[in-house]
């Protein structure tokens, strides 16, 4: 588990927010389609911040992960 630094608890809600941020900030999504919490996390925060929220597992390589354990791949 990684260590959660000077974040709020998530409540599912956010959780929920913060994904579909996520997914108009990928393009999955239309931003148009955003609703507010989502479209004001969407404008606020990176896709980093939105992926932590969310508590998605990040696609690809998990820079700030690896180098916490060795750098590994």
């Amino acid at each position: 588990m990684t260590k959660e630094v000077a974040m709020p608890a998530k409540s599912k809600a956010q959780q929920k927010a913060a994904g579909a941020a996520l997914s108009a900030k990928r393009g999955e999504t239309k931003k148009s389609a955003l609703k507010g919490a989502s479209k004001s996390m969407e404008k606020s925060m990176t896709e980093d911040q939105l992926e932590d929220f969310a508590g998605t597992t990040r696609k690809g390589k998990p820079e700030h992960v690896a180098d916490r354990h060795g750098g590994h791949h």
